[in-house]
């Protein structure tokens, strides 16, 4: 097997970007002192284009493609994800080499500063609610009907600056995990559970990307591949994958893994939030979660369970039953009225995209003319 004594690690440039990199290279760090790990940082689309909500973009791999090309250049060894942001399908060669312990996956209510210690039911008819999250206003419409929901977009440093400085928003609407990760906890007012909002598919969770055909850096990242973690997380994305939605249509999930068992909830609603279906799916795991024999790698890699890979500590038996329990929560939605809310959230979509295309066209086209004195 290949050896390396410098391992090029890629990330998005933002703080909380580089945080969660450094998180896993300092515990990469403990575990192989020899090794060197150099960061190569860089924007992504996502990180550009700041004038648009997320759905209204048209693309799945809004923050992770810039990072994938430099992957398939062989110009870093392996990326550091906010795993909610990989698409399911990923490129052709690539593959989740590992899935590190999960912070909290809750979302996280923080005030403006003239609501410090309420609670959005505290909070009058009318207010506005930031959030650049389908899913997170689709389930909140429903629950508080009389609030107003608006797009807010930039890193969290942005988001912030935006709520206390505008006086737009009463409040936005943010992951927990991050908020911890930038050490602002204090500014959480409220923690919304599964009753109020359902978390996006693998929030809380960073994952690494890497070569398939890297059999270095796949055994280095087998060192800190969380197994309940995977588990969860596999589950969550096969569910997502067969309803084929991403941040373009409002889809949440909730697992939990509890005596021996795997439970999924997955929630499909519309854009709206008038609609909603909910379904959930509890299979046993194996008595042992991990693996018992060796590890076939093939020639295009090592078998993928929603782009994430097994290892010593989660066997493919496993791994099955968690795919399993996605995909039947998926198949429940899609004999459902869900299979309807779904195509009408895409076919909103679609059109919110045209029209921001077709909106940004047009703003072109009146600075050229400014610019050409006409």
């Amino acid at each position: 097997m290949e050896t390396k004594s410098v391992v090029k690690v890629g990330s998005r440039k933002s703080q909380l970007a580089l945080i969660q990199t450094n998180t896993v290279i300092n515990h990469l760090k403990k575990l192989n002192p020899h090794l060197t790990f150099e960061i190569i940082s860089m924007q992504t689309t996502g990180d550009k284009v700041l004038d648009a909500a997320l759905s209204k973009i048209g693309e799945k791999n809004l923050f992770t493609r810039e990072l994938e090309v430099a992957l398939e250049k062989n110009e870093v060894d392996f990326v550091v994800h906010s795993l909610k942001d990989l698409p399911t399908v990923l490129p052709e060669g690539l593959l989740i080499g590992c899935i590190y312990k999960r912070d909290s996956p809750y979302d996280a209510v923080v005030m403006h500063p003239s609501n410090a210690g309420k609670k959005l039911e505290d909070l009058p008819d009318e207010s506005v609610i930031g959030t650049s999250s389908l899913r997170r206003a689709a389930q909140l419409a429903r629950k508080f009907p009389k609030f107003i929901f608006e797009n807010i977009r930039g890193n969290l440093n942005t988001r912030f600056k935006k709520l206390d400085e505008d006086n737009k928003y009463s409040a936005i609407i943010l992951a927990e995990a991050g908020l911890h990760r930038m050490g602002w906890q204090d500014r959480i007012s409220q923690v919304l559970d599964k009753n109020s909002c359902m978390y996006a598919v693998s929030q809380g969770a960073m994952a690494v990307e890497c070569r398939n055909n890297d059999s270095f850096t796949l055994s280095l990242l087998s060192q800190i591949h969380d197994p309940e973690t995977v588990i969860q997380c596999v589950a969550e994305r096969a569910f997502l994958k067969k309803l084929e939605g991403g941040c373009s249509v409002p889809v949440s999930a909730f697992s939990e893994i509890k005596d021996g068992k795997l439970s999924l909830t997955g929630g499909v609603f519309s854009i709206d939030g008038t609609r909603g279906k909910i379904e959930t799916v509890c299979l046993d795991l194996p008595e042992s979660i991990k693996e018992t024999d060796e590890l076939i790698i093939s020639p295009n890699g090592p078998r993928q369970f929603a782009g994430v890979v097994g290892n010593r500590e989660v066997s493919i038996a496993t791994l099955e039953v968690a795919q399993e329990v996605g995909d039947q929560v998926a198949d429940l939605m899609l004999k459902s009225e869900a299979k309807d809310i779904l195509a009408n959230a895409k076919a909103e979509t679609a059109a919110a995209i045209i029209a921001e295309k077709q909106r940004k066209d047009a703003e072109k086209l009146r600075n050229g003319v400014k610019a050409n004195g006409h």
